[in-house]
This record gives structure tokens, sequence and C-alpha cells, in this order.
């Protein structure tokens, strides 16, 4: 065995050594080197709950019944909203009364 070869096979038992002295002494090291399973993402977890637990189902149904009808209610009241903007416009064109100069011809 020529003296390259010897070195690589000393420096693999060292390092193999090294390696094993390393895992008996540091666990917290190997702990944090070793490979584990990522925790599945939020959106998954938060499915897999409301459909195992039938409490937290009930919740959650109920919280999006609630911001349904919440949504709903905003967007009626900014139609109503537009709608009575609309109504001022249409008075302010049609009325040559409501507005000083020439803007109230515009129409």
């Amino acid at each position: 065995m020529n003296t390259l070869t010897r070195l690589r096979v000393r420096l693999t038992l060292a390092l193999g050594a090294a390696e094993i002295h390393l895992r008996l002494h540091l666990p917290r090291l190997n702990w944090a080197f070793t490979c584990r399973r990522t925790a599945p993402d939020a959106p998954f977890a938060e499915l897999q709950r409301i459909e195992t637990d039938p409490a937290y189902r009930a919740l959650f149904l109920a919280r999006l019944n609630a911001a349904i009808t919440d949504r709903d209610a905003e967007r009626e009241a900014v139609t109503h909203a537009i709608e009575a903007a609309a109504e001022h416009l249409r008075h302010l064109v049609t009325d040559p009364n409501s507005v000083s100069g020439d803007h109230g011809r515009a129409a």
C-alpha cells in the first residue's frame, strides 16, 4: 500500500471516530443535523382540524357565516351610498338652479 492510500484510510478512520465521538457527546448537535419530516402547512392542518373536530367545525362554520353576512351588509351599504351619490349627481346635472354658471348645462 502506498503512502497516499494509507493517508486516505487513516483520514477516513479519524473522521469516522470524530463523528462517533460527536454523536455520543453532543446529542443536541446530532439532533440539529438529523433530517426530520416537516410539519404540515398551516392551511392543510386547519383543514384537517375542521374535518376531524366537530366542535371546531361548528365554530368555524359559524364564523364563516358571520363573515359572509358582514361582507354582504358592507356591499349593500356601499351600493346604497353609490346610488345616493348617483341620484345627487343627477339632481345637480338636471337642475340648472342648483349650480351657478354654465356647469348646470353640461348634461
